[in-house]
Formats: structure tokens, C-alpha cells, sequence
């Protein structure tokens, strides 16, 4: 189940944060176009939403960097 996915653009680069339950927890993945720069499998939901927090934090500041969201 997807817990959470935002996709941001600039110019032709695209970058993509999802997190999603898997059997045994949860996936966060980071895209910077095709490549996977980031990606950790968490069992624990505090973990979570730390990471979460600290994703939220990024794309604010992309976004202030003028990064614009293209929704999902």
C-alpha cells in the first residue's frame, strides 16, 4: 500500500519519493530521474516517520530552490 509518493520537476530533471508497506514493513525509495539514489526497507513505523519528517524537510527546500510539484 503506498504511504506516501510526491514527484517534483526542474527543467528536464525529475525526482520521485515514495514510501510503501511491503510484506515486512515499509520501502522509501528516492528517484532522481530513472536512478534509485536512496532506498531502505524499515520495519519499524517510528523509523518511519523520522524519515518521513526528514524527506518533507527536502522537498521544502527543492521546492524553495524552484523545484515544482507534478503531483503523482
Amino acid at each position: 500500500m503506498l504511504q506516501f509518493e510526491r514527484r517534483l520537476r526542474r527543467e528536464d530533471a525529475v525526482r520521485r519519493y515514495v514510501i510503501h508497506s511491503t510484506e515486512s514493513g515499509w520501502e522509501v525509495v528516492e528517484q532522481h530521474g530513472t536512478e534509485v539514489v536512496r532506498k531502505l526497507s524499515l520495519q519499524d513505523w517510528h523509523r518511519v516517520e523520522r524519515v518521513r519528517r526528514s524527506l518533507a524537510q527536502e522537498l521544502d527546500d527543492l521546492v524553495r530552490e524552484g523545484w515544482k510539484d507534478i503531483g503523482n
